[in-house]
């Protein structure tokens, strides 16, 4: 490329108002005007104008005539190519989203004006410059933006097709140098016919064009007096302003240096097919669904968009990016919201401000790692695409170059701290009457199946024994069985402290329940002795042996009573213990007739608790009682309390359970590395100002992490989970499935070995993750 074209535009760009290429010829072309192609032939095409041409642009001091003989000294489209061709996610540092299989999108409502190609031109240029700066990586605009949409038969003037044309190119050109790949709707001919269309604009070339599949020709619309469809159209090209890109429904868009990063384009009515295009671009291998849209607005029509959108990106298990047009559309007849959404996979990433008047970007993070792992997953995904004949076998991928920033840009996505938590203000109880009612059901199927005569249940005055008593508590409720069926039995050990035995006998009470108290200390020094352990004769050891004599006598004395009294023993470990190995094997907490607990971890333990005392589950003197578990220290109490009164901490063992529950769910319902896992805590965590919360979550236990405590700590779950956990988990007791996030269950979620390692995870971290 030669150094006069660089210069040509330069210039035109630093005036002000900036020149497009169509003013810069109107104002400056002599003897007769510059077409706005000539002057893009001579900035991107490396073309070389008469010496007259030479001569004028001379005069104006914009290039002189070595110029044109002469490479472009600054950073040509080759080189920056040549630097970039090589780039992967790796070699992004840990900060940046790219690294972990983040892509940045964008919806664009820009400013429009009817059928002024120049003024639409100039809008699609300004949102891609800011996109630009905020580095947006694709940026989706509504239909057929370039020229308006409400034309009406002026879609069939010849004149305002050229304007088009002309208008492609300039927006092609504006694109070097710039980072977003932008997708943008304009009219386009070929073989007399006219065509309503998508075209992908990157790095100053057009990249293709997609014609739309199904034309609305209903109730307000009339899109087939004017435009041909392209539901047929395959493995063609398409001239536009001299130059050929492909052109059909076959196209994918491939970004050769992110994994990951592929795109499909659809156009407003396909998005109401029965089935979408789009879906055989998901089938073919894109990750991000984009429609470009203008859909006129009418009541209850915004909620119909996000069913569909969310409904695509949840069965075709990808992002869709929606654009609609807005404000300065033609209301002859219609009105226009501008309403923009991101969705991926079913959940509502980020939506644009609807009736608004101004320019706007709605800005989001899509996971295309995420898209991918989990289409490894979903064997159905794989099923779908052979029966519907391999469409990767016949789609067309083009590929571009892209070179996005490689700094720390943040990251613009929802993280949930809690994933496990329900999340949704406007469903909160019923998200949580339904996790409780999951468990409720298992209980009564399993009460039924045994015909048991009672449930027996270890009382600890903890977290999850309280929480397994409430569901057991509300199962007799449903079964009209006095609530004197559950036998509960406190078992107070060397470490248990007054204030949990005394919330222990307070909740049996006020559940109405049979209780009873059986002193395990005796029992536990005689088989300490027994064994010759230390302590039997009298020496303050507690060691893992000293804690799980009193775990197995608790165990054994309440299988015993279950048969003494015709039942079954109910479990309360939860999941976020099974994950750490948190618990004693076989004769131990590990073990019971019925795991309720099994599918809940405890963040989800504290919130089911806290709803159930906010909703009046149960009486004020339940309520009382669960407020007082709710604020005890989360402990095992198996070792008396320290000198200074200090009792033994499970977190401080094994770590906080908000970080252990957060790396679980990624874990096991993503299989993401863990250096993704650090990033992504530490954007949940780093800051208890920044982000939401669970509703009512208490202020003065929200906490908040830096990036070595989420290191630290992540380290210690990789190794619990991989290399020592698993046998326990292989062994577990039934137990029901509460959350997507996943179970631990052998027979359902998660499958392992038991004598696996944790090498290849534990190095990934500390390859990947900086110690500060």
């Amino acid at each position: 490329m030669h150094r006069a074209g660089r210069k040509i535009r330069e210039w035109r760009e630093a005036q002000s108002p900036p020149l497009t290429a169509a003013a810069f010829g109107q104002r400056f072309g002599s003897p007769e005007p510059w077409p706005s192609r000539t002057v893009y032939g001579w900035e991107t095409k490396g073309k070389i104008p008469r010496p007259a041409v030479q001569k004028r642009l001379a005069e104006l001091g914009i290039c002189e005539p070595p110029d044109w003989l002469e490479d472009d000294d600054g950073t040509s489209d080759h080189s920056m190519k040549a630097e970039h061709h090589s780039m992967k996610t790796s070699e992004f540092p840990f900060h940046s989203v790219h690294r972990h299989g983040f892509v940045r999108v964008a919806t664009s409502t820009p400013s429009v004006r009817t059928a002024d190609v120049a003024y639409n031109t100039a809008a699609v240029i300004e949102q891609a410059r800011a996109a630009h700066d905020a580095h947006v990586d694709l940026v989706v605009y509504p239909e057929l933006c370039v020229s308006s949409y409400a034309l009406d038969d002026l879609h069939l003037q010849s004149a305002l097709l050229d304007a088009v044309e002309d208008a492609l190119i300039e927006i092609a050109a504006a694109t070097a140098g710039m980072v977003p790949v932008l997708l943008v709707g304009a009219p386009l001919r070929r073989n007399g016919r006219v065509y309503n269309c998508a075209l992908a604009i990157a790095g100053g070339k057009i990249l293709g064009a997609v014609p739309k599949s199904f034309l609305p020709n209903y109730r307000e619309y009339y899109e087939k007096r004017w435009f041909a469809d392209g539901r047929r159209i395959k493995g063609q090209d398409i001239v536009i302003g001299g130059t050929t890109v492909p052109f059909g429904t076959d196209l994918l868009f491939a970004a050769s240096t992110i994994p990951g990063f592929v795109f499909h384009l659809e156009i407003c009515e396909d998005f109401w097919a029965p089935i979408p295009p789009s879906s055989l671009g998901a089938l073919a291998g894109a990750t991000i669904l984009a429609n470009l849209s203008a859909s006129n607005v009418t009541i209850g029509k915004s909620d119909e968009r996000h069913l569909l959108a969310r409904a695509q990106s949840a069965r075709a298990v990808a992002a869709y990016v929606y654009s609609a047009s807005g404000h300065g559309e033609s209301t002859t007849d219609l009105a226009w919201d501008g309403q923009g959404m991101t969705y991926e996979m079913g959940d509502l990433l980020a939506e644009s401000e609807r009736f608004g008047l101004h320019p706007e970007l709605s800005i989001a993070d899509v996971d295309v790692d995420r898209i991918l792992g989990e289409r490894m997953r979903m064997q159905t995904f794989n099923d779908a695409a052979e029966f519907a004949g391999r469409p990767e076998d016949w789609f067309r991928t083009v590929s571009f170059e892209h070179r996005p920033a490689s700094s720390d840009i943040g990251l613009v996505r929802p993280v949930r701290r809690f994933p496990f938590v329900p999340d949704r203000l406007h469903k909160l109880d019923e998200d949580c009457y339904e996790a409780f009612n999951i468990q409720v059901d298992g209980l009564m199927r399993r009460i039924e199946a045994t015909r048991a005569k009672s449930l027996v249940i270890g009382i600890s005055g903890g977290l999850d024994s309280t929480h397994a008593l409430i569901v057991a508590a509300r199962t007799c409720d449903r079964m009209g069985l006095p609530r004197s069926f559950i036998r509960g039995f406190t078992m107070p050990g060397f470490g248990t402290s007054e204030g949990t035995k005394s919330n222990a006998w307070k909740l049996m009470e006020a559940m109405g329940i049979t209780a009873e108290e059986i002193d395990i200390k005796p029992a536990a020094t005689r088989m300490l002795k027994d064994i010759g352990h230390p302590f039997g004769d009298g020496e303050p050891v507690y060691d893992t042996v000293f804690e799980n004599v009193q775990a197995g006598l608790r165990t054994d004395y309440l299988f015993r009573l279950s048969g003494q009294h015709g039942g079954f023993v109910l479990g309360t470990g939860d999941l976020s213990e099974l994950a750490l190995g948190w618990c004693t094997y076989g004769v131990g907490d590990q073990m019971s007739h019925y795991g309720v607990n099994s599918g809940v971890p405890k963040t989800l333990i504290q919130y089911l608790i806290r709803w159930a005392e906010r909703t009046n589950q149960f009486n004020p003197a339940t309520d009382a009682v669960l407020e007082a578990i709710l604020d005890t220290e989360i402990s095992p109490e198996l070792v008396p309390a320290s000198a200074e009164g200090n009792a033994q901490s499970t977190e401080q063992a094994v770590g906080p359970y908000e970080l252990n529950d957060f790396f679980l769910h990624h874990v096991i319902r993503y299989g993401q590395r863990p250096s993704k896992v650090a990033f992504m805590a530490w954007h949940a965590w780093r800051d208890a100002k920044e982000g939401l919360w669970p509703a009512e979550f208490p202020e003065e236990k929200k906490n908040a992490y830096d990036l070595p405590t989420i290191r630290f700590w992540l380290e210690k779950f990789l190794q619990r989970f991989f290399a020592f956990s698993q046998f326990k988990r292989s062994a577990m007791p039934n137990g029901p499935k509460v959350s997507s996030g996943g179970s631990l269950s052998p027979r359902g979620d998660w499958r392992a070995p038991s004598d696996a390692v944790a090498d290849l995870w534990l190095k990934e971290l500390r390859d990947n993750v900086p110690v500060d």
